[in-house]
């Protein structure tokens, strides 16, 4: 049997007070070199029908936004596969946006520009900014690369 991709304990802990704060209405930045905006992804529960919550930062790239897992195919990863839809809130502005889950040529370009664009979590990928695009195309497979349009 596979290993379940998890997110750290510290990331975790770390998402309780991001998630308040953005509840709040507090308008919060990423890490690292690109700053990229955070939101409150709600997204059906696959099982439950229930919506769950989790922060996220979008990539934008030539006009696209994008969401990549960086801990892997986790439960919101599962849930948006399943529900193809999604609810993104920043401050009070709220939109659902379709998400559509790319293969793995095209989502290897996305999270290369990304790399190579300064995100954090490119240690989680296994991958540098030299890296063949080979490389990108197995790491998406484990870190799926989501396009995300207005409904």
């Amino acid at each position: 049997m596979a290993k379940k991709s998890q997110v750290p304990f510290f990331v975790r802990a770390a998402n309780v007070l991001t998630m308040t704060m953005l509840r709040a209405g507090f308008k919060i930045n990423g890490f690292g070199k690109s700053q990229y905006p955070m939101y409150i992804l709600t997204v059906r529960g696959r099982k439950s029908g229930l919506p769950r919550s989790v922060p996220i930062v979008t990539l934008e790239r030539n006009g696209q936004r994008y969401l990549v897992s960086p801990y892997g195919i986790v439960d919101w990863v599962r849930n948006l596969q399943a529900a193809g839809e999604a609810t993104l809130v920043r401050g009070r502005r709220s939109e659902i946006l379709t998400a559509q889950e790319l293969p793995p040529k095209e989502a290897a370009l996305v999270l290369r520009e990304d790399i190579r664009g300064g995100n954090p979590f490119a240690r989680n990928y296994g991958v540098g900014p030299q890296s063949p695009l080979e490389d990108y195309e197995q790491v998406v497979l484990k870190h799926p690369v989501f396009l995300l349009q207005r409904v």
